[in-house]
């Protein structure tokens, strides 16, 4: 099954660089949708059919820890699963993330074989 994928970073080649990823791990990928913050991000969820969501924590306008607790509000999150990027690494912050509802994390910088295992892990393939 084709996964539709929304990437919420506000790098341009993060975004770049997750989707290229995906290609090489073999995921298969229906579309791909962009978003440089946690705003833009929720619209995009809102108004789009998406099977998983790859948000990094620290962006402007909106953050990926509020638009995590804004998906959770608005009852996205029970459907759609989201995989935290950064390059954050403190433990109490991951908790803190995985008790509001956020399926996975990967750390910055990630190889094609971590994103297939989580995907894999995630999405129940």
């Amino acid at each position: 099954m084709a996964y539709n994928i929304l990437v919420v970073d506000d790098s341009a080649v993060v975004r770049a660089v997750i989707k290229k990823t995906l290609t090489l791990a073999g995921i298969d990928v229906g579309q791909i949708f962009n978003a440089e913050n946690g705003q833009i991000g929720l619209d995009i969820a809102a108004s789009e059919w998406i099977d998983l969501i790859f948000a990094d924590i620290n962006m402007p306008i909106m953050g990926g820890i509020e638009m995590v607790e804004r998906l959770s509000e608005e009852g996205l999150l029970s459907t759609i699963p989201i995989i935290i990027v950064s390059t954050e690494g403190s433990v109490t912050r991951i908790a803190e993330l995985k008790k509001k509802g956020v399926a996975a994390y990967v750390r910055k910088p990630f190889t094609p074989e971590s994103i297939r295992e989580v995907v894999a892990q995630v999405m129940g393939d």
